[in-house]
């Protein structure tokens, strides 16, 4: 892939102090910023390369390995997919989505940590008692939570993969398959999950009156239908893996959709859903689209990828030991794992494509005194 003209840590750099200045964002946020912007450059340090070949030398500069930068997130996706393509159950997958109507986004922004472990939730128990009802077993379901529309704005909303299975009472495996497009009736999936959440909600704050002054919100929410979207099943688990990597590792917006930076603003594409999905370019003021990437950045070792019932750590460890079968795989590092996933060689000299590159010298991270984020963050003393 061609890289791009213009990164995300480009806008960070041009409008970080501006931004700052006027939103005051809190210090995790400042640490990834940072992070983004020291991204592959010498600040994190690297190594010099030289091919045994052609003897031309390369330096490559270290990763930040943050999860809300856009450029290192495509080996982590790669391995996730690998990791569930070999855990996979073979059969149906329905792909649901759970999403909030936006009277709710004040709410969410008053504990967002606790906002998003309520969707997770309610979402397993919606989804758990349907199990019970419809079929008399325990489902299970690959959870996975996004913030982001096309244009950046606040859409919390989570994707499931739900397969059609389960365990019974007796601890038994047990197909679930049905004839029509969907695992569940959606409207009574959308009336449960709203009852389910706004119970909650209700239970979180009430005692504290912290909802008076959004209580005119939180009757809009209610009284309007809420949005569960289903799609029918998918045929191989292959497929469902595939599907799911998609929406895993994503960040708010790619690098490869930002057309240009001007002193004016942003240009970046997003995809039109109102307009059959036709692709159209926006543009954000630098300091708006930082304080909507913001938005995007989740509080501080929050999990956003979730497993439940068959895909829980406790049914993975009672397969593992039901099964006599040991399967010893070879050691294999990260590097030979890529190649074989990708077809991208990292080692590869990409002047002359044949010869191999070898670290001749390690570069040391450059320990500069003040931060070029966190200098529009602290006070000035004299």
């Amino acid at each position: 892939m061609q890289r791009p003209n213009h990164e995300v840590a480009d806008i960070i750099r041009r409008f970080g102090g501006q931004f700052i200045k006027k939103h005051s964002p809190n210090s995790y946020q400042l640490r990834t910023l940072d992070a983004l912007t020291k991204c592959r450059t010498a600040a994190l340090g690297g190594h010099k390369d030289q091919c045994d070949c052609c003897g031309k030398e390369r330096i490559t500069y270290n990763s930040c390995r943050n999860r809300h930068c856009p450029k290192c997130q495509g080996a982590k996706q790669a391995f996730w997919v690998e990791d569930r393509m070999n855990n996979a159950l073979k059969v149906k997958h329905y792909h649901i989505v759970f999403t909030l109507p936006e009277e709710l986004n004040a709410i969410c922004q008053l504990d967002s940590k606790w906002f998003y472990n309520k969707m997770f939730e309610v979402v397993w128990d919606t989804l758990r008692t349907f199990g019970y009802s419809h079929f008399g077993v325990e489902s299970g379901a690959i959870c996975v939570l996004h913030t982001w529309g096309q244009n950046l704005s606040f859409h919390p909303h989570i994707h499931c993969i739900v397969p059609a299975a389960g365990l019974t009472l007796a601890e038994n495996l047990k197909h679930i398959d049905k004839k029509g497009k969907y695992l569940y009736p959606v409207r009574m999936l959308s009336v449960t999950f709203r009852g389910k959440f706004m119970e909650g909600i209700n239970n979180r704050f009430r005692c504290g009156k912290l909802l008076t002054p959004y209580q005119s919100l939180l009757n809009q929410a209610w009284a309007k239908p809420w949005v569960v979207f289903c799609q029918p099943s998918f045929g191989s688990p292959s497929l469902v893996v595939g599907y799911l990597g998609q929406y895993t590792h994503r960040v708010a917006i790619s690098n490869h959709r930002i057309i240009n930076i001007e002193d004016d603003g942003v240009y970046f594409m997003h995809k039109d859903y109102r307009d059959h999905g036709k692709q159209k370019p926006v543009k954000l003021s630098g300091v708006e689209f930082l304080r909507r990437f913001c938005l995007h950045i989740l509080p501080h070792r929050f999990v956003k990828i979730r497993y439940y019932g068959l895909y829980s750590s406790r049914f993975t460890a009672m397969v593992k030991s039901s099964n006599k079968k040991l399967v010893i795989k070879a050691q294999e590092t990260n590097m030979e794992r890529l190649l074989r996933l990708t077809g991208f060689d990292v080692n590869q000299c990409p002047f002359c494509k044949t010869g191999r590159l070898m670290i001749v010298e390690i570069l040391p991270r450059i320990r500069s005194p003040t931060s070029r984020v966190y200098q529009f963050a602290r006070p000035a003393y004299v």
